[in-house]
């Protein structure tokens, strides 16, 4: 198949989901989801594949174990691709994103090292600015009031040591195109753009080997 965008009842399908988050609702609107919203993410994701490695749509429900919202389901169709990048849609349009949202405390270490010295971390600042000129927002997840310990607080990048988190992310308002194929290009825009920040994470924070926990 080939990807022709999102459809007008996949994003009326959020906002109804948005107003009424049942499993009533769901059940009744499920072939709607399954048509108008999964199967197109399932067209873009094959047709980004070559370039980009597989992509994953993160299942719709919400895990509300430890969570005091016990809304069942995702207002919002979210994938992974599998050489770094997300995309996302809800009723507020289309959204992607690159980076790192949550690191692992021995990633965040090493983050915090290579941001510090001056060439690994003008380098990044050097990135984020070229970013940032695309009009793409580049931030962390959640970030510290102050520099983390161990490092003054006067220090010229103590904005980004702040971060426990670095991801680059573009929102698309809701528009006509969303419902074409040209959605495609705006993200591979993107992840060109971006791509970058990836390659800068990956040289200097890599991959975990803890599990990532609040700090």
């Amino acid at each position: 198949m080939v990807f022709k965008g999102w459809p007008a009842e996949a994003l009326e399908f959020y906002e109804g989901l948005a107003a009424d988050n049942s499993k009533t609702y769901w059940t009744a609107h499920k072939a709607i989801y399954d048509d108008q919203v999964q199967a197109p993410m399932t067209e873009l994701l094959a047709e980004l594949e070559p370039e980009f490695g597989k992509g994953k749509i993160f299942r719709p429900n919400r895990d509300v174990r430890f969570s005091a919202d016990k809304s069942p389901y995702k207002t919002a169709i979210g994938a992974v691709l599998e050489h770094r990048g997300y995309v996302q849609l809800s009723a507020d349009g289309l959204g992607a994103g690159n980076g790192m949202w949550m690191m692992a405390t021995d990633q965040l270490e090493r983050y915090r090292r290579a941001v510090a010295d001056d060439a690994s971390g003008g380098e990044l600042q050097e990135i984020i600015a070229e970013i940032e000129r695309h009009q793409i927002e580049v931030g962390g997840r959640e970030t510290l009031k102050t520099a983390p310990r161990g490092y003054p607080r006067d220090h010229p990048r103590a904005d980004l040591l702040r971060n426990k988190g670095l991801v680059a992310w573009k929102q698309w308002p809701v528009a006509g195109w969303l419902g074409t194929a040209a959605a495609k290009p705006r993200i591979v825009e993107f992840l060109h753009t971006t791509r970058p920040l990836g390659d800068w994470l990956d040289r200097h924070v890599g991959p975990a080997t803890m599990p990532a926990r609040e700090r």
